[in-house]
């Protein structure tokens, strides 16, 4: 059983900066790709970045040069850092995982979801 923690979400103003947090824990697993997305108010879930597990990265034109995407192996958590937020930005932001079990399946998980609020 794997399970994704997020963290790092809030309320901030435009031009701010917020670091968020996914730490996938359990027992007999490694991570491969690594991604977070964002659902705004009435919109589909966007991939905003992702990143391998040999840390190449991608981003969505919409956040390219403001967010960064990093992964701590050690602690299979991954990070976004956000920068010059603007209010556009608000959503909630889910991490998104991929596993392989010990046993050899994979498998794809989900964070809980933590809200991003940027006011103008």
């Amino acid at each position: 059983q794997v399970q994704l923690l997020e963290s790092g979400g809030g309320l901030v103003q435009a031009g701010g900066s917020l670091r968020l947090s996914c730490a996938a824990s359990g027992s007999s697993f490694s991570v491969n790709f690594m991604g977070w997305y964002r659902q705004a108010p009435g919109k589909q879930r966007e991939l905003l970045a992702g990143i391998t597990s040999g840390g190449s990265t991608n981003y969505a034109d919409s956040v390219k040069g403001r967010f960064t995407i990093s992964r701590d192996n050690a602690k299979n958590t991954v990070y976004l850092q956000m920068n010059s937020l603007k209010p556009e930005d608000t959503g909630v932001y889910y991490c998104d995982v991929g596993i392989t079990l010990h046993s050899g399946l994979t498998g794809r998980y989900w964070g809980q979801g933590t809200q991003v609020t940027v006011s103008s």
